[in-house]
């Protein structure tokens, strides 16, 4: 079974409450780019059900990358029912893909969701007509509070045991017949009006007080993350330090194991693993606060708000929002761009969103300026706020620089849905799933990367890390002629050759090297290098290469070589130039 709809209209919340999965829930439009795929609980002759999440889409004639997806799964695929999902509150100009997938000739269900917010709104609508006007069933539900749920899936059960419908030529897709369900179906206030919307998007529209908020809220999500992140973060810190000391150690001494797997599994692998797993409790907090702000409503108001700004820049509103949901990883964020039809426009923004400050690199970023810039107690939150302009400002010099090269002349249309609260278990779950996902991905590399580090900084055997002589040394000595003038001594430079494979084993390579743990690795790279160099070196890992995950992403998303290196080429190079600016022009205030 298919499971498709125009964007916004709860289709992710649906799958999740038929399947139990745990799809990208978010009101925005446009976010399901993958075809995700779930089980439903068996029909009663005990026959599986395999739901597929298909992307949002407004009609089967479109030319976006997601709307390509969709016909193509339809024609060569065709799925044995077609689920269609509605907004009820918008139904009158949704019926119109309803009447085009009916003439694909497949069974079909129509699910008139969020029914409970067309009832507050003054809608009326008569399913039971409806059902009958265009032949196929019809049900009224809630996927938010479970609301006809039960009845969705019996009509599913016995939709699927049903013949194909015929398709009646009568219900084309014209103005009239839409005209003609619409009177005999739905019963429209006199004035529509959604009252608290109207009255709060005064404020958040606002060209000045509404960018103000906007800045705010982004500070405060910062400011909110330092807070109550880093008191957990030192929790988890202490225990997975009692658990070296009291465990590990003796446990290793017990069985008597040699010095060098002593020192290569303490040393390297559970240092390493152990200070990413520190930053557990920051990325759950950053998917909860995040999944708060999209599913409040609030990010198509920001890419309208930002539509103007980055028009400027040959992108729109669009383009604004994945650069924001870029904040939690960029990958997703490339794939995203399918919702942007003009080739150009896509090209442009998958230049831009690997600028933006990701998880990965918010660890890092929290680590050092709680380190280096400890008070005031609202410093570090500021300096995080800082790169977080620095970011955007990255990405507003690749749109200026390269708009001409990727021109668009695309419409951007958006719809603003109506507020709404989110619901805790639902970002709850969002926020948890995202911190096992991390986990989960980031495993194999972390652990390889710790070992490999250890490796580097241990060999050749009794050679002493910092003496040149080890491996690491030498990568970092052969380097020190290129990023000496930015600031970089040769340990950084090799935690930044491992940042390069992900982000979140930067850190791990950090404590590796400098044989310390998470707890005590504030204190030892305060001694090891000046509050400059911490800029110099932030400025870098926020600017240069992405992961190899992103280039990947934009390595499929472009279909182009030649666009990715050109991406890798711009990151590198301007990485470099700013960090010489943060550097350099540092050291000549300080003389001064």
């Amino acid at each position: 079974m298919a499971l498709l709809g125009l964007p916004n209209t709860g289709k992710s919340t649906l799958y999740n409450r038929l399947t139990g999965g745990n799809a990208q829930i978010a009101n925005w439009p446009g976010l399901t780019v993958e075809l995700l795929r779930g089980t439903m609980p068996n029909d009663r002759p005990g026959h599986p059900t395999t739901l597929v999440d298909l992307p949002g889409i407004h009609d089967l004639s479109g030319s976006s990358e997601d709307e390509a997806i969709v016909q193509r799964f339809l024609r060569n695929t065709p799925p044995d029912l077609l689920l269609v999902v509605l907004n009820a509150s918008q139904v009158t100009g949704q019926l119109r893909l309803v009447l085009q997938l009916r003439q694909q000739g497949l069974p079909m269900i129509v699910a008139l969701n969020m029914s409970d917010e067309a009832r507050r709104l003054g809608i009326a609508i008569d399913h039971h007509r409806l059902a009958a006007d265009l032949g196929v069933p019809v049900v009224a539900i809630s996927a938010r509070h479970n609301q006809g749920i039960r009845d969705l899936i019996e009509a599913v059960q016995q939709g699927g045991q049903q013949p194909r419908p015929p398709i009646d030529q009568t219900l084309s897709t014209t103005e009239t017949t839409l005209e003609r369900l619409v009177a005999n179906s739905v019963r429209l206030p006199v004035r529509l009006l959604n009252r608290r919307t109207r009255l709060v998007d005064r404020l958040l529209l606002h060209p000045l007080v509404g960018l103000v908020l906007f800045l705010g809220i982004v500070m405060a999500m910062f400011q909110l993350l330092y807070v109550l992140g880093a008191p957990l973060q030192d929790l988890l810190g202490s225990l997975l330090a009692w658990i070296q000391s009291a465990l590990l150690e003796p446990g290793l001494a017990g069985i008597g194991a040699p010095p060098f797997v002593r020192g290569f599994l303490v040393d390297g692998l559970w240092l390493g693993v152990a200070t990413v797993a520190t930053f557990l409790p920051i990325i759950f907090l950053f998917y909860l606060i995040l999944a708060v702000v999209e599913d409040s409503g609030y990010l198509p108001r920001a890419a309208f708000l930002m539509d103007g700004f980055m028009r400027w820049l040959g992108l729109d509103g669009r383009a604004f929002v994945l650069q924001v949901m870029g904040f939690g990883c960029n990958v997703p964020s490339i794939l995203g761009t399918r919702v942007i039809r003009d080739r150009g426009m896509r090209l442009l923004a998958m230049l831009c969103i690997p600028f933006a400050l990701c998880q990965a690199r918010l660890t890092v970023f929290i680590f050092m300026a709680g380190a280096f810039f400890p008070r005031p107690w609202w410093a570090p939150g500021l300096v995080v706020f800082g790169f977080y302009g620095m970011s955007f400002l990255a990405a507003v010099i690749t749109g200026v620089v390269f708009k001409r090269a990727f021109p668009s002349r695309e419409a951007f249309i958006l719809e603003l849905p109506p507020y709404r609260s989110p619901s805790p278990a639902t970002i709850l779950r969002r926020a948890w799933t995202a911190m096992l996902n991390f986990l989960v991905t980031t495993r194999m590399f972390i652990l390889v990367g710790a070992a490999v580090i250890w490796l580097l900084t241990n060999l050749p055997a009794g050679a002493v890390q910092g003496s040149g002589q080890t491996l690491a040394d030498g990568i970092g000595n052969v380097f020190q002629p290129l990023l000496g003038p930015i600031g970089m001594n040769p340990a950084l430079t090799v935690s930044l050759f491992f940042g390069f494979i992900a982000k979140e084993i930067l850190l791990g390579a950090m404590a590796v090297i400098f044989k310390t743990s998470e707890a005590n690795l504030g204190g030892v790279i305060q001694s090891a290098i000046t509050p400059l160099q911490a800029l110099s070196f932030m400025t870098f890992v926020l600017l240069y290469t992405p992961c190899l995950g992103t280039l990947a992403a934009q390595l499929q998303e472009s279909k182009s070589r030649g666009f990715t290196i050109l991406s890798l080429s711009w990151s590198l190079g301007f990485a470099w130039l700013m960090a010489l600016v943060v550097y350099q022009g540092g050291r000549l205030l300080m003389a001064l």
